[in-house]
């Protein structure tokens, strides 16, 4: 994976402005690479061009209205990881029913390839979706790291609360707090990435 750019709140303002900001040339450079990245590992068969400049001309309609605030909707690159994934997830549905028109015109009938297409999508953005909010929960410096270690071993990789408490020389009420209390902040990333979706419909 590229490494994600440090947000610039002053590139974001300026080319919120005006989709004629000359800004516009260096948020490109700087997003681009990472953005090829997530394409590449997420959908190597699309064209990554075509993607990145659909979310890009989403980015100038949603950035007039968009609001930076890290700590309540998460960080601005998984808000436009986000858009991104929407738009190549668009494209796989598109892809899909355009293979369906063809093998209907050539009389060979098939079982719907774009239905199959985007439960697949949607199970790959639930699952990319899981994964971002993870990295975003394990790179969060206000949470402990003997915390994330507890929620990691119980709540992702199933060990037994008894075992983890014993690991820890803590009780066992205490395991689970510490997993429910992160949990809850697990979902409210989560929930924040999915609102992008949405908003990445345009």
């Amino acid at each position: 994976m590229a490494e994600v750019p440090v947000t610039k709140v002053s590139l974001l303002g300026a080319i919120a402005a005006s989709p004629e900001n000359v800004r516009w040339t260096e948020f490109a450079r700087r997003y681009t690479p990472m953005m090829e990245a997530f394409l590449a590992g997420h959908f190597p068969f699309l064209e990554k061009e075509d993607i990145i400049q659909d979310t890009l001309l989403a980015l100038v309609k949603i950035l007039p209205s968009y609001r930076y605030a890290p700590e309540e909707t998460g960080h601005f690159h998984n808000y436009l990881t986000g858009i991104l994934y929407r738009k190549a997830q668009k494209a796989c549905t598109k892809s899909a029913r355009r293979k369906e028109v063809m093998t209907a015109y050539k009389e060979e009938p098939k079982v719907s390839s774009n239905v199959i297409a985007a439960e697949n999508a949607e199970f790959e953005w639930r699952k990319s979706i899981f994964e971002i909010a993870l990295k975003e929960l394990l790179a969060d410096p206000s949470v402990k790291e003997r915390t994330k270690q507890i929620f990691l071993r119980v709540a992702v990789k199933g060990e037994k609360p008894e075992d983890v408490a014993a690991a820890f020389g803590i009780e066992r009420n205490a395991v689970d707090q510490a997993r429910n209390r992160t949990m809850q902040k697990l979902k409210s990333i989560v929930a924040a990435l999915i609102a992008v979706r949405e908003e990445g419909q345009i």
